[in-house]
């Protein structure tokens, strides 16, 4: 259901923003035809940003706090499980939950009363009674772990209600509710931070500590993915029953976020280089209508159809020259892996399973990590390893939900902001644009509007403590 709430936004701007850029960026360099040849004429608008609708979030600090007072909405398996992280944090306390499900609400209530807390607020009028939550006085942040497509209204409703927001992956699908993030985040003063957890993960934080140490040398290219193999869950799960309609209608890479958003923090994008164009090819699609031919006679879902390639293959390129690939695929037999690649003129990371090469190293096999670990291992996987291991995703979901507690109460500035939510988002949209264009180049917006040309670092919690010893071979 479309959200009426905020200021309309018109065609033009998505097309300003989003537009694919008519022979700015020398794209046929990388052998790919202009946009001018690639896209439809409508398309070639200059990809100048929107006039601002508030000041810059960048570096805003939240307000200091003793308790966090937190609400909801969605207690499925992933709400269920950022609950859990959330119940074991101190200074948090859950005041309020909703689910379209009350059955869910009541299993959500009876958790936080065992975990000490008082009974929360309980919210499953239908869906819309989100509404009535964020209008709360007794919340400071919203948590949303709901199906993609009600991301951007809940989260909207809730900066203007006067809460933070920290919503789940991806934070929008298309380039205009991007925008309309950013300008609500910036128009409101709150914060939105899309729960981006790969960028909390062990190795993850570790290797951002190296490439910050020089460890690579100068940075060249990255690889990140999302490739996991989810034909069961499209079909045989409650998350299938909205998650198989995106392959239904979008022909590109879905789910960009988990393997964008760490190699985004290695390269800095946002804090001294953006982004500033795309291209994506897609395969063939076979891999859901091969298993949707194996369900039953009669079985309703026989009828459906996709339109999503098997694999998305996208390329990034920065303002620095720097490349990423980018790869999306989750209805084929394969391992899991996100590839959490980095390259550098003195070596390389590369994940599943994890290795590093560094210049003259002997033979051309990757080497253990385990040597560095002492050095680089994060600070905040040195204090919550413990606890942590009890949590989602090997650790990485309640690293995450500490470390963003942390910010609300110290009053720090988040280490994910509403244009990394946009940015690391918007590689969705734009490579349905490009593969649609038959693998044309597409500019990539720039939601800071200018500022990410000033340098910073993504840098939880002590990571430029981190010293530069030489590490044996």
């Amino acid at each position: 259901m479309a959200d009426k709430t905020g200021p309309p936004i018109s065609r033009r701007r998505v097309l300003q923003s989003a537009a694919v850029a008519a022979g700015g960026f020398g794209l046929k360099a990388l052998g790919l035809p202009s946009v001018a040849e690639a896209a439809p004429a409508s398309a070639q608008t200059a990809a100048a940003a929107p006039a601002a609708s508030g000041a810059s979030m960048i570096g805003v600090r939240f307000e200091p706090r003793d308790v966090v007072r937190v609400g909801l909405i969605g207690h499925g398996g992933r709400g269920a499980s950022l609950l859990h992280d959330l119940l074991g944090i101190p200074g948090v306390a859950v005041n309020a939950v909703c689910d379209l499900v009350k059955d869910r609400v009541e299993s959500a209530q009876a958790k936080v009363e065992k975990a000490g807390q008082k009974r929360p607020a309980g919210y499953s009028a239908g869906e819309r009674d989100f509404e009535n939550l964020v209008k709360r006085d007794d919340l400071d942040v919203v948590y949303i772990p709901t199906p993609w497509k009600w991301h951007v209204p809940m989260a909207v409703a809730a900066m203007e209600a006067g809460k933070h927001v920290f919503v789940e992956v991806p934070a929008a699908t298309t380039v205009e509710d991007c925008w309309r993030l950013v300008d609500t985040s910036e128009r409101t003063r709150r914060h939105c931070v899309m729960l981006e957890n790969c960028c909390y993960g062990e190795n993850e934080l570790m290797v951002l500590g190296m490439v910050r140490a020089g460890l690579f040398g100068e940075l060249t290219h990255a690889e990140g993915a999302y490739l996991h193999d989810l034909r069961e869950i499209l079909f045989d799960n409650m998350e299938g029953l909205w998650r198989r309609d995106e392959h239904r209608t979008r022909n590109g890479n879905i789910y960009p976020t988990h393997g964008l958003g760490p190699v985004a923090n290695y390269l800095d994008v946002k804090r001294g280089g953006r982004f500033e164009a795309l291209v994506s090819m897609s395969s063939l699609e076979r891999g859901l209508s091969q298993r949707r031919d194996r369900l039953p006679a009669g079985d309703p879902r026989r009828k459906d159809t996709f339109v999503c390639g098997d694999m998305n293959t996208s390329i990034l390129r920065t303002t620095n020259g720097r490349t990423v690939l980018l790869q999306h695929d989750v209805v084929t037999p394969r391992p899991y892996s996100r590839i959490n690649h980095v390259q550098g003129t003195k070596g390389a990371f590369r994940d599943y399973p994890a290795g590093i090469f560094l210049d003259g190293q002997k033979g051309e096999e990757w080497g253990s990590l385990k040597p560095y670990r002492q050095q680089f291992e994060h600070p905040l996987w040195r204090r919550l390893r413990k606890v942590a291991s009890k949590s989602g995703h090997g650790g990485m979901d309640y690293v995450m939900s500490w470390r963003l507690m942390q910010c609300v109460r110290e009053g720090l500035a988040p280490d994910m902001d509403v244009y990394d939510a946009a940015t690391w988002s918007a590689p969705g949209p734009l490579s349905e644009q490009s593969v649609g264009a038959g693998g044309g180049a597409v500019a990539f917006p720039d939601f800071t509007r200018g500022r990410w040309k000033e340098p910073r670092v993504f840098a939880p919690a002590e990571i430029e403590a981190i010293s530069v010893r030489p590490v044996g071979r």
